[in-house]
C-alpha cells in the first residue's frame, strides 16, 4: 500500500512540475495593469528640433490609447532620456533602459549614429525594438531569422539605401534626368543613401557625379564647385540635417541653379527655414516623404490633431512619432493571454500593419525592410508646413511608369 502511495505522490508531483513548466511568464516590463516602453532620443542639442517633436508624437499616442483604457486593461508607460544624439550616451541609456529600468520594449530609438552603435546590443538583448528614427543600411533585411538574431527588430521609416534608389527614381521619372550629381555626407546616412542612389544609377544607365563632405562640415565650397564644374541636371542631397542647410546654401551662392531633392528627414519646417530665402528665384528643394495627406488619410490626420498639442499639429517629426507608437501598440493589441518577447514578434510578423497616414509594412517570413511608397514634396514658403506635396506615393517601378 506504502509503494503505491509513494508512485500516486511522484505521478502528481511530476504532473504538477510539468504543469509548471508549461506556465507562461510575462516578459520584463509587463505587469497585470502596465506595459513599460522607453526611447532614447536626442531632444537637446542640434538634433533637438527634431527629437523634441518626435517624442511628443509618441507620448500623445500613448496618452490617447491610454485615455480609452490601453491595451487589455494594461496601460503603456513611456520612458524617455536625452542622449544628446552621442553613442556613447545612447549605448549608456539603451542599456540602463534595458538592465536596470526592464522595459518590455523600446520604441523610437533615435539617430543614425546612436541606432549604428547600439543595434547589436539590441539582437543581443532579443528586446522587441518597433521604429527606428533614422534609415541606416543596417536595419534593412529581407529575410530576418533566429539564427541571425534580429527577429526583434521592426523598421518603420524607409532605409536610406532604398531611398536613395527612389531618389534617382524620382530624378529621372520625374525630371528626366540623365547626369545627377550627388553630394554625400561621410557618415553612414549619406555612404547608404549614395550607395542606393549608385544601385539605381546603374540600372537605368544614368551617370552620376559623386562628392563627399565631412557630416557636419560648415564649408563644402569644394564639392559645391566640382558639382557646378560637371554642369549635371539635377542633384542629390545625401545628408541629414546637420549638412543639408550648408549643402543648398553653398548651391545657391555658387548659382548651382538645378533642383535638389533630399532625404525626408529633412522635410520639415525647421529645416527649410534654414535655406528658403537663399533658394528663392534660382531653384527647387524637393524631399521625399511617406505620410500622406490626401483625402483618404484626412480622418486619421483629424484624429491625429486632436490628440497632440497645438504647436505639433503640423510638424512632420511629430507624427512620425505617433506612427512609431502606433506600431508598437497594434503589436501588442495582437498578442493572446500572456505577454512575452516571443509571442509579441509573433504578433508583429502575423499580418501586414497598415499605416494611418499611408502605406502598408508587412513582416511576415523575417522582412525587416521598412517602407518602400514613397511621396514627393517641394519647399513652399507660403505653406503652413513649408512643405507641399506635389507627387503622391509610389513605388518605384510606378515612378518610372514600368
Amino acid at each position: 500500500m506504502k509503494k503505491i502511495l509513494v508512485v500516486l505522490l511522484s505521478v502528481m508531483l511530476l504532473g504538477s512540475m510539468a504543469a509548471c513548466k508549461k506556465e507562461e511568464v510575462a516578459a520584463q516590463g509587463v505587469t497585470d495593469d502596465k506595459v513599460l516602453i522607453a526611447n532614447c532620443a536626442a531632444t537637446s542639442g542640434a538634433f533637438a528640433p527634431v527629437g523634441v517633436p518626435f517624442t511628443e508624437g509618441i507620448k500623445a499616442y500613448l496618452a490617447y490609447v491610454n485615455s480609452k483604457g490601453g491595451v487589455d486593461g494594461r496601460e503603456i508607460e513611456f520612458l524617455h532620456n536625452d542622449d544628446e544624439f552621442d553613442p556613447v550616451k545612447g549605448k549608456a541609456c539603451l542599456d540602463s533602459f534595458i538592465n536596470d529600468d526592464k522595459v518590455f520594449a523600446i520604441v523610437g530609438h533615435f539617430g543614425t549614429p546612436v541606432v549604428g552603435a547600439t543595434l547589436e546590443d539590441l539582437k543581443e538583448a532579443g528586446i522587441p525594438a518597433v521604429y527606428f528614427a533614422t534609415g541606416i543600411g543596417q536595419l534593412y533585411d529581407d529575410k530576418a531569422t533566429a539564427e541571425e538574431k534580429n527577429l526583434n527588430i521592426f523598421p518603420v521609416q524607409p532605409i536610406y539605401k532604398t531611398e536613395g534608389q527612389i531618389m534617382v527614381a524620382r530624378a529621372v521619372g520625374n525630371f528626366g534626368a540623365k547626369k545627377i550629381g550627388v553630394i554625400s555626407t561621410s557618415d553612414d546616412a549619406g555612404k547608404d543613401l549614395l550607395a542606393g542612389a549608385k544601385i539605381k544609377a546603374a540600372e537605368l544607365g544614368v551617370e552620376l557625379v559623386e562628392v563627399q563632405v565631412a557630416a557636419g562640415a560648415t564649408d563644402v565650397s569644394a564639392a559645391v564647385t566640382t558639382i557646378k564644374n560637371a554642369n549635371v541636371d539635377f542633384v542629390i542631397g545625401a545628408a541629414i540635417q546637420a549638412t543639408i542647410p550648408t549643402i543648398i546654401k553653398e548651391l545657391a551662392a555658387q548659382d548651382v541653379n538645378k533642383d535638389v531633392i533630399t532625404t525626408y528627414v529633412n522635410v520639415s519646417p525647421a529645416i527649410a527655414n534654414l535655406f528658403k530665402d537663399q533658394i528663392a528665384g534660382k531653384f527647387d528643394v524637393y524631399g521625399n516623404g511617406w505620410v500622406a495627406f490626401d483625402a483618404a488619410h484626412q480622418a486619421a490626420i483629424a484624429e491625429y490633431a486632436q490628440n497632440i498639442d497645438a504647436a505639433y499639429a503640423a510638424n512632420a517629426y511629430a507624427m512620425t512619432g505617433w506612427i512609431a507608437a502606433y506600431f508598437f501598440v497594434e503589436g501588442l493589441k495582437r498578442v493572446e493571454g500572456t505577454v512575452t518577447w516571443e509571442k509579441y514578434i509573433e504578433a508583429m510578423e502575423s499580418d501586414p500593419i497598415t499605416n494611418p497616414f499611408g502605406g502598408v509594412i508587412d513582416y511576415a517570413d523575417g522582412a525587416r525592410m521598412g517602407t518602400q511608397e514613397m511621396n514627393l514634396s517641394k519647399v513652399d514658403p507660403t505653406a503652413p508646413t513649408m512643405w507641399v506635396e506635389v507627387e503622391p506615393l509610389a513605388n518605384m517601378d510606378e515612378i518610372l511608369n514600368k
